[in-house]
């Protein structure tokens, strides 16, 4: 059994068959794990879905914000963009099915002892085990019974400091954002949800949260993510963080590539647009 990460695929199915058939992937034997963003921009959100939960034990991801979007609108909490491209998904007859399969998956996994996948990172303030508890609480909260007040709850960039103090929608909101929105932080290590750039252009004051030293990391570690198309895939060749950080998001839906790796050949390949 081989063990791949994807990146963001977005909504794009051909290219994700065209990659998993370059690689070989073997649907009865191999296991798949998402970076998340599964769906919106590219137009193929349906088969996207339909295809990864048909791979069933084989198949794994982790929440992205447009993942948690697409939950919100199927609980008329948020509406559909144009550029999204959802309507497909929306229309079709297996919606409320697709979405509640969705909703059972968390904001950060563990495919291997000492690995994390998430969306957007690893906040530098957390641990691996504490990044899987904290991604417990919120698949409590999209599991429960006030699932609609708490996907109204998420959108905000506020609080933007961690706190172990934090409770309620402050807490849950925070844990969503880390995860899912997180690119720069300021350097007490607040959140900040409006720069996009690669870090080459940044302003000086802000750093990508991968630049942080986290003394709850070794070099023993390893992390995947994906949200940050402008990294083009590509960290930048100096970082402080002491594990192995890969980013999977290398903009296939912008018209770069979409980026697979494998877990026991440490091998990444891309599928270019």
């Amino acid at each position: 059994m081989r063990n791949f990460v994807v990146g963001d695929i977005q909504g794009c199915y051909q290219a994700l068959k065209r990659i998993l058939k370059k690689a070989g992937f073997n649907a009865e034997t191999d296991k798949l794990w998402a970076v998340g963003d599964l769906v919106a921009r590219g137009p193929e959100s349906l088969d996207t879905l339909k295809f990864c939960r048909d791979l069933g034990e084989h198949f794994e991801t982790v929440l992205g914000n447009h993942d948690l979007h697409l939950i919100a609108i199927a609980h008329g909490v948020r509406s559909p963009k144009a550029q999204d491209k959802l309507n497909p998904l929306i229309n079709d007859k297996s919606f409320d099915d697709i979405v509640s399969w969705l909703m059972t998956k968390p904001l950060a996994v563990k495919p291997a002892k000492k690995t994390l996948i998430s969306h957007a990172g690893l906040y530098p303030a957390w641990s691996i085990k504490k990044a899987i508890a904290l991604s417990d609480e919120i698949q409590l909260a999209l599991q429960g019974k006030d699932v609609g007040a708490f996907l109204q709850s998420m959108y905000g960039n506020t609080p933007a400091l961690w706190s172990e103090k934090l409770n309620g929608t402050d807490r849950q909101r925070f844990i969503v954002n880390a995860f899912t929105r997180m690119r720069y932080l300021k350097k007490d290590s607040a959140l900040e949800f409006e720069t996009k750039c690669h870090p080459s252009s940044a302003p000086s004051d802000l750093l990508p949260w991968f630049m942080f030293d986290n003394p709850k990391l070794s070099e023993k570690h390893t992390l995947f993510f994906g949200h940050w198309a402008s990294l083009m895939g590509h960290l930048p060749k100096k970082t402080t963080c002491k594990a192995k950080v890969h980013a999977l998001d290398s903009g296939f839906v912008w018209g770069n590539s979409l980026s697979l790796h494998c877990l026991e050949t440490q091998k990444t390949i891309q599928y270019h647009a």
